[in-house]
């Protein structure tokens, strides 16, 4: 068998509800992700709901090197700001998952 990694991802489903602001959490939450060795897979573009409703109109998957890595990047000093931030411009349902 291989050597299987586990990485952590985040998931996140989101209404932007000011456009004015919400520009501002994304210059800055780039870095922090980084930091934490996180890739952003999907970051808004084009959404098709082939089936069920979608439950935001923006789609954000963060890949971290570990589920841990994920839970120490969303918890963290770092993002509590841009977190802040985030939430007082949009809201979501934000899921942190391991997977391949």
């Amino acid at each position: 068998m291989g050597n299987n990694v586990a990485y952590g991802y985040v998931i996140g489903q989101i209404n932007v509800t000011d456009n004015a602001t919400y520009p501002t959490y994304v210059a800055m939450v780039q870095p922090i992700v980084k930091k934490f060795g996180g890739v952003f897979l999907v970051r808004g573009g084009n959404i098709e709901v082939p089936e069920g409703q979608a439950p935001g109109e923006r789609i954000v998957v963060i890949r971290f090197p570990s589920l841990q890595a994920a839970h120490d990047w969303y918890h963290s000093d770092d993002y509590a700001d841009a977190k802040a931030l985030r939430m007082s411009a949009s809201e979501s349902v934000q899921i942190i998952v391991e997977g391949t």
